[in-house]
């Protein structure tokens, strides 16, 4: 079987301040954008892996989610409990400090966790987790 890992998506709240933090804080290409306002689906993802992208989407957008579920997206999405993704690096205090000097939110400098890696964590301006690890080797 040949199966890998094309596109993994995460949702927004505002587009141009996503675009900001991905493009420039994390140095990831902006690949697609369409749509206008909130309603736009932005595809980004490191420059050197034209093949792996993250799809920046507005949340509960599909037209079968109920009003009840949009609120309960939306309350998780303010707590920072509703999207999250794991990247990797091998200069991970480098990388650090240039997300932070993009004044992204930052959650956990760079630890090294009791189960064995060293990493760090941020929120992006929709709320969601981006946890760095670091690559060994």
């Amino acid at each position: 079987m040949d199966i890998t890992i094309h596109t993994t998506a995460l949702p927004h709240t505002d587009p141009d301040a996503s675009v900001a933090f991905y493009r420039d804080a994390l140095g990831f290409e902006v690949r697609t954008d369409v749509g206008q306002g909130t309603m736009r689906w932005i595809t980004v993802g490191p420059a050197g892996q034209p093949d792996m992208s993250i799809l920046l989407a507005p949340p509960a957008a599909d037209p079968g989610i109920t009003e009840d579920e949009r609120r309960v997206i939306a309350e998780m999405m303010a707590k920072g409990t509703y999207g999250w993704i794991l990247l990797a690096t091998h200069d991970l205090d480098g990388t650090f400090a240039k997300v932070q000097a993009a004044d992204a939110e930052v959650v956990q400098e760079p630890t090294e966790q009791p189960y064995g890696v060293r990493d760090c964590a941020f929120r992006d301006p929709a709320g969601n987790l981006i946890r760095i690890q670091e690559l060994q080797g």
